[in-house]
C-alpha cells in the first residue's frame, strides 16, 4: 500500500486516467474528488463489503435450497 500526505488542492493521479484531489480537511474527515472515465466503478468500501456480503448470503440460501430439494 502506498501512503501519501496531501494537503488541501493537491491531488494524486493513477495512471493516466485517474485524478484524486483533496477538497477539504476538517477533523479527522478528508473531502475527496475523483476524475475518471465514466467506465470506471467507483464505490465506496463500506458499500462494496456489504454487497459482497449480501451476496454471500445468498449464495448461501440457494445451496441449502438445492440440498432440501435434492433429499
Amino acid at each position: 500500500m502506498l501512503v501519501l500526505s496531501r494537503k488541501k488542492g493537491e491531488s494524486i493521479w493513477i495512471g493516466d486516467d485517474i485524478e484524486i484531489i483533496i477538497s477539504e480537511v476538517k477533523g479527522d474527515q478528508v473531502k475527496i474528488g475523483i476524475r475518471a472515465p465514466k467506465h470506471i466503478d467507483i464505490v465506496r468500501g463500506e458499500l462494496r463489503n456489504a454487497i459482497s456480503q449480501s451476496n454471500t448470503e445468498a449464495v448461501v440460501k440457494n445451496i441449502d435450497l438445492l440440498k432440501n430439494k435434492l433429499k
